[in-house]
């Protein structure tokens, strides 16, 4: 009889799953893992006979799984519940191959040289936050602090102490071409590991402070180093970095903007003079690429701050992107919001600022000190603009992986006084990025053209700026079951038989939209 009944009660849930596996709707997109899913193949002969057809329609079915969220947070549920978390010996370094070359380049530059170099000596940082606190190694080794709702995710960092060498080049080469006529600043950004990471687990990252002293060494005496690790320091005990997501938080790109005013000599905002607003139940990246439900289970607040006292217009000219990244076409200049509005518990919040990285964008403020600055960011540097708009005339930001027009000839037409670059520790120690940003000041303009893919999409602030998972890029993940770096997508050349749409901001953008004043 009890064979009956277990026969039985496995009939039933065989039953279940086949009629949920095979008549339910099928996952398109998942929160948890930042990424479209793959979609049903498109049948041609050719992929019938070599076998391609098939195993397509296989990664379709198994990726596409009705209801794969909730599955996969019952499994880490479980998991949770059974201990079942890895050892520190799991531990992976997030550092790409194409900048191992880079770790060793350059020359041997020792400290006396860099104190001599405006001071750029960096005191080293002692964590007394979470230092005595526990952790352990969730999935693709990513280091999990603490407990409760204060837990944390954190990001190994596996640069070496001689890397960076052509991010330095990169600005080196940038205050050569424009000359004194442009002030050229540099700024590493570090991740939230080096000030949060608990000593029983130091010895599985790498220091960022060697990496950051090596790009300022190599810097030349004329471009500014903005040092903000430092500050950044001195502030770690605040919300400086979001426990959920790999971002740093909106508040300490406050004090890193601080900093950078400082050094360019312009005025600046304080804090009290932004209204603070806050996007309850934020849970974000972090989740999805730890695959630890104590994450999930600890939302936070992502807090931002929106200028008053200061008026400013926006204007984007947007990319049109393929699935692959490809920029295949942009808009003309268009007039929007700076701050986008998520409602509470809304993942995509970062992209509270711009609405993402697909475009350039130019702000206008009432200030008028004729300084005009170009930021060269990541989606770190997102957070960093706002705090601008009563230190500059114009603020402009440019992302690496997104820009088709001559470097030199923007700069020109927009009149612009100082550059930027503002690089989170990965990027900055990648020879990709710094490669792109060089080649900016020569290439033709226009859109590259890929025959690889012809679909293209405007990427919605969403989609893609809610970290979806994309192509290699920096010096980002690597190892088992790896988490695809969300600064990581392909950097774009121009093809100077492809005309572009649009200008760079001469003239008045199409659309013209009321003014923003907050």
């Amino acid at each position: 009889m009890k064979h009956y009944i277990y026969i039985t009660l496995m009939t039933i849930v065989f039953v279940a799953f086949t009629v949920v596996f095979d008549t339910f709707p099928r996952s398109t997109v998942s929160e948890l893992e930042r990424r479209e899913l793959a979609v049903f193949p498109e049948y041609t002969s050719e992929k019938l006979c070599d076998g391609s057809f098939t195993r397509e329609i296989s990664s379709w079915f198994s990726d596409s799984e009705p209801f794969r969220d909730d599955l996969m947070a019952l499994s880490m549920y479980i998991k949770s519940y059974m201990g079942l978390a890895k050892s520190e010996d799991d531990v992976t370094f997030h550092a790409s191959k194409d900048v191992q070359s880079d770790g060793d380049a350059g020359e041997e530059i020792d400290s006396a040289l860099i104190k001599e170099r405006q001071n750029r000596d960096i005191g080293e940082y002692e964590n007394h936050v979470t230092a005595d606190d526990n952790a352990k190694i969730a999935n693709a080794g990513i280091v999990v602090v603490g407990t409760g709702d204060n837990v944390r995710a954190l990001m190994a960092y596996g640069g070496g102490p001689k890397g960076g060498v052509k991010y330095a080049e990169a600005a080196n080469k940038y205050k050569e071409r424009f000359g004194n006529g442009v002030n050229v600043y540099c700024m590493v950004i570090p991740t939230a590991i080096e000030y949060y990471c608990p000593d029983k687990v130091k010895r599985y990252t790498n220091s960022q402070l060697l990496t950051i002293r090596n790009i300022f060494a190599h810097l030349s005496e004329s471009v500014k180093a903005v040092d903000i690790y430092t500050t950044l320091g001195k502030h770690a005990g605040e919300d400086i970095y979001l426990r959920t997501d790999h971002h740093w938080a909106p508040l300490g790109a406050y004090y890193a903007a601080e900093e950078f005013a400082r050094v360019a000599g312009v005025p600046f905002m304080p804090l009290k003079d932004y209204e603070r607003r806050v996007v309850h139940r934020y849970v974000g990246s972090m989740y999805g690429y730890s695959k630890d439900i104590s994450i999930k289970n600890a939302p936070e607040d992502f807090v931002y701050y929106m200028p008053r006292g200061v008026e400013y217009t926006t204007t984007y000219i947007t990319y049109t992107i393929d699935k692959n990244y490809h920029v295949t076409g942009e808009s003309r200049p268009m007039r929007g919001a700076f701050f986008m509005h998520y409602r509470d518990g809304n993942g995509g919040a970062y992209c509270t600022f711009m609405g993402g990285d697909t475009k350039i964008t130019q702000v206008r403020t009432s200030v008028k000190n004729g300084r005009r600055v170009m930021i060269l960011k990541d989606s770190f540097g997102n957070a960093l603009p706002g705090y601008l708009f009563g230190s500059f005339e114009e603020v402009h930001v440019v992302d690496s992986r997104y820009f088709t027009k001559n470097m030199v000839q923007y700069v020109h037409d927009n009149r612009i006084t100082d550059i930027l670059f503002a690089n989170n520790i990965f990027n900055a120690y990648s020879p990709r990025i710094a490669n792109a940003y060089i080649r900016f000041l020569d290439q033709a303009g226009g859109i590259v053209k890929h025959r690889t893919d012809s679909t293209s999409v405007t990427a919605p602030a969403d989609v893609h700026d809610r970290q979806k998972a994309v192509g290699a890029d920096t010096a980002g993940h690597a190892g088992t079951g790896k988490p695809v770096h969300p600064e990581e997508a392909p950097v774009q050349q121009a093809d100077p038989s492809t005309e572009s749409a649009g200008s760079a901001f001469v003239g008045q953008p199409d659309n013209t939209s009321s003014t923003e004043q907050e």
